[in-house]
C-alpha cells in the first residue's frame, strides 16, 4: 500500500477513532435494539444461536437482520475496494468510510423519537439494526483490504491474544504493543460513551458515531491532499 508519509502517520489514528465508533454502535444495538450486535458479528452469531435455542429476551429476526445487513454492507465495501490499486487503497477506502458515515447518519435520523421500551415490536428497530450493520459491514470490508496490522477496528480477540502471546512473559518482544492496547482502550471508551449517550438520546448517540467517523475520514482526506515536506 503505497501512500505518503503523512497519510501513513494519520491512518492508525483514524482507524483507532473508528474502533471507538464500533464500541459505540454495539452499545446502541445491544442495549437499545434488543440484545443484538451490529458491528461484532462473532458476538451476533453466538446471540443468534442463543435465540435459536429459545433463550428469552433474544430475537432470531433481529440477529438475522444484523447478519444479512452486515453481509450486504461488506459487499458494498468489497466492490469499492476491488477497484483499488496498490497506490490508491486509501483513496478508495475513503469512499467506503463515507458510505459508512451516510448509513450512520441515516440511522441517527431514523432513531429520532425511538424508545426501545415502547417500540420493541415496531419496524423502527429493524431499520436501525439494518442501517448500523450496513455501515459496519461496509467499513470492515474497506479496513480488511487495507490490512493495517492490529487495527481491524472491530475484532479484538486476536488483538488481546497477541498482547499475551507476544509479551515478555511468553518470551516475546511485545511488537506493536502500544497500538494493540490503544485498540482495546478505544473500543472500551466507545462502548462506554455509547452506553452513556443512549440514556439521553439514541439518535444523538448514533449521530455522534457518524460525526466521529466523518472526522476520521476528513483527516484521511486531508492527509492524502497534503504533500510531504522534503
Amino acid at each position: 500500500m503505497a501512500n505518503t508519509l503523512t497519510t501513513e502517520k494519520i491512518v492508525p489514528y483514524a482507524l483507532l477513532g473508528m474502533t471507538a465508533v464500533t464500541g459505540l454502535v454495539d452499545a446502541v444495538s445491544f442495549l437499545s435494539l434488543g440484545r443484538v450486535f451490529t458491528a461484532n458479528m462473532t458476538g451476533n452469531i453466538v446471540i443468534l444461536a442463543f435465540a435459536t435455542a429459545r433463550v428469552s429476551g433474544l430475537s432470531i429476526a433481529h440477529s438475522l437482520t444484523a447478519l444479512l445487513s452486515f453481509l450486504v454492507g461488506s459487499i458494498f465495501g468489497g466492490r469499492i475496494m476491488a477497484r483499488a490499486g496498490p497506490d490508491s487503497q486509501i483513496r478508495f477506502a475513503l469512499q467506503g468510510f463515507l458510505l459508512e458515515v451516510a448509513f450512520l447518519f441515516a440511522a441517527s435520523l431514523c432513531a429520532i423519537g425511538y424508545r426501545g421500551d415502547l417500540l420493541r415490536d415496531s419496524f423502527q428497530p429493524f431499520a436501525l439494526i439494518a442501517l448500523t450493520a450496513l455501515a459496519m459491514g461496509t467499513r470492515n470490508a474497506a479496513v480488511r483490504r487495507l490490512a493495517i496490522p492490529d487495527l481491524t477496528t472491530t475484532v479484538l480477540t486476536l488483538t488481546i491474544t497477541a498482547i499475551g502471546a507476544d509479551s515478555s512473559f511468553a518470551n516475546g518482544n511485545n511488537p506493536r504493543l502500544a497500538r494493540r492496547v490503544e485498540s482495546v482502550i478505544a473500543m472500551f471508551l466507545g462502548a462506554a460513551l455509547g452506553a452513556v449517550a443512549i440514556r439521553y438520546s439514541i439518535s444523538a448517540a448514533l449521530w455522534l458515531g457518524a460525526a466521529i467517523s466523518a472526522v476520521c475520514s476528513a483527516a484521511l482526506f486531508r492527509a492524502l491532499r497534503t504533500p510531504d515536506k522534503l
